[in-house]
């Protein structure tokens, strides 16, 4: 592998063009903050416009729809929120706009919910240039599109220079559940296949070597997409997903062990099955990193019955999302709470809950 710096021109050819906007301030300042002319300019220049539905375009505290148009989806309601702090905003395949509205929608499709309505607060720091929040912006709403979902309100706060590091952004979602849907940790059984969607680890090493901190010459985009639209095949063929969830923080070790400890079995791996880029291989194995516990934004690991499995496998191959789905290990009923990966070298070891953190401001 050879040995170079990544520089951040280099780095912001592989995100998208700076976006310009109508706004007269090229930073944004704490009176943009004070509820007041400045303040409402930003929310409709930037927000209001960019977003451009007209359940935002009211301005009301609050978005009103109506729970007729709910159930035509569904009888439970699912409902989630998670914040952005990711550093940098910009990384290869994405940034922290996209990053939001897709983590979003992926932690209300895991629960089988079809995602339906966001919200998006966001946190400025003063100084933060007018440009890069419209791209951030811009990139939240081709990914709300692309989702299929709708962001109908939101929140603005600035905050002293210095007191943030540049953006921070919570989204909030709203799904609805379809009444043949039954998916919980607590539904894994012994002989269930363990399944994932594609490579794993993609996230956290872009995200690393967007840093800039790391002379390694190694191209890796993030992996952030939506996943609701192969989540939704996937029940087609297989509606007795026992357990589902997005390996975010902690990576795939995590979700197993929260697996095996809320159904009391044992997650036994096959290492040689687990799908990783050998970009990231390498990446891992320079700096002593293990690929299960990266994080990822587009990858999500499922516990489904053994003779549905293989089929499953095959239907997933032929989304985008889901090319390089494999079948990664087999639930067995002990050591409870555990999980075991079978190496390539014939030994067995314990993959424990991670201890620490491996990579911070990951997501």
């Amino acid at each position: 592998m050879n040995h170079t710096a990544i520089s951040p021109q280099a780095l912001s050819s592989q995100t998208e063009k700076p976006q310009k906007t109508n706004m007269r301030e090229p930073r944004v300042t704490l009176v943009h903050g004070s509820g007041g002319k400045a303040m409402r300019d930003l929310i409709q220049n930037m927000f209001v416009n960019t977003f451009d539905n007209p359940l935002l375009a009211t301005l009301e505290d609050q978005a009103v729809f109506p729970i007729q148009e709910l159930l035509q989806h569904g009888n439970r309601l699912a409902f989630t929120t998670d914040s952005y702090v990711v550093h940098p905003l910009f990384f290869p395949g994405g940034n922290i706009g996209k990053l939001a509205v897709n983590g979003t929608v992926n932690d209300l499709a895991v629960s089988g919910a079809r995602p339906l309505y966001l919200s998006c607060g966001m946190v400025m720091e003063e100084g933060l240039s007018m440009d890069t929040l419209a791209q951030v912006v811009d990139s939240m709403k081709q990914a709300a599109d692309h989702a299929g979902v709708t962001i109908v309100t939101g929140d603005t706060k600035v905050v002293e220079r210095g007191a943030a590091d540049k953006l921070f952004i919570n989204t909030a979602g709203i799904g609805v559940v379809p009444t043949d849907i039954s998916i919980s940790a607590q539904r894994a059984q012994p002989g269930d296949a363990i399944v994932t969607n594609g490579f794993i680890g993609d996230h956290g090493v872009a995200i690393l070597l967007a840093r800039n901190e790391l002379a390694l010459e190694s191209h890796v985009e993030s992996d952030t997409q939506p996943l609701h639209d192969l989540i939704a095949r996937m029940l087609d063929v297989c509606p007795g997903i026992r357990s589902l969830r997005d390996a975010t923080r902690g990576g795939v070790a995590t979700v197993l062990n929260e697996f095996a400890v809320a159904a009391g079995v044992s997650m036994h791996l096959q290492e040689s099955a687990m799908p990783i880029r050998e970009s990231v291989r390498g990446a891992c194995e320079i700096l002593g990193l293990d690929p299960l516990y990266l994080a990822n934004e587009g990858k999500l690991v499922a516990i489904v019955p053994q003779d549905r499995a293989q089929q499953l496998i095959t239907v997933m191959r032929t989304h985008p999302a889901g090319e390089q789905s494999a079948i990664i290990g087999i639930v067995k009923e002990s050591p409870r709470g555990t999980v075991l990966l079978s190496t390539t070298f014939g030994g067995t070891r314990i993959v424990d809950t991670l201890v620490g953190e491996q990579l911070p401001r990951i997501c």
